[in-house]
């Protein structure tokens, strides 16, 4: 244990024989206490984690990527999304559910008919700022 009693080993999330073969690698390992401290005084609660992680694996799916692509554009139906996507419609609806499982869509009936939406702004902010990363040099 160190001054703050915060193991080093603990704190870079190592092992007792990663971290010796770091040693014996040359690893110059350096830990900053203080800056552990200050960090883990204001990481989230591990089940919000939990939850942008699974929001994230929502989007990790290419099928999932188009309908969300796609519905930044316009709300559409499960017809119109499988000839868009050259997909058929269970496929396409089962990924849907998925997307509305993850909260990142939501349903509005018209008559017999269900129109996909993305849920709110936020998912849209967040494909934006997605698609720009990649898009940077």
């Amino acid at each position: 244990m160190n001054g703050t009693g915060i193991s080093q080993k603990v704190v870079i999330g190592m092992d007792t024989k990663d971290f010796e073969q770091n040693i014996q690698d040359g690893c110059q390992t350096q830990v900053h206490p203080e800056v552990v401290e200050y960090v883990a005084s204001r990481m989230p609660d591990m089940d919000d984690l939990f939850d942008v992680a699974e929001l994230f694996k929502a989007f990790g799916d290419l099928t999932r990527a188009k309908i969300i692509c796609a519905l930044t554009q316009s709300e559409m139906c499960v017809s119109d999304l499988a000839v868009l996507l050259e997909m058929n419609q269970s496929a396409v609806s089962h990924q849907l559910r998925l997307l509305k499982q993850a909260r990142l869509v939501k349903t509005r009936r018209d008559g017999k008919v269900r129109y996909y939406s993305l849920a709110d702004e936020h998912i849209q902010k967040l494909f934006q700022v997605a698609f720009e990363h990649i898009l940077e040099e």
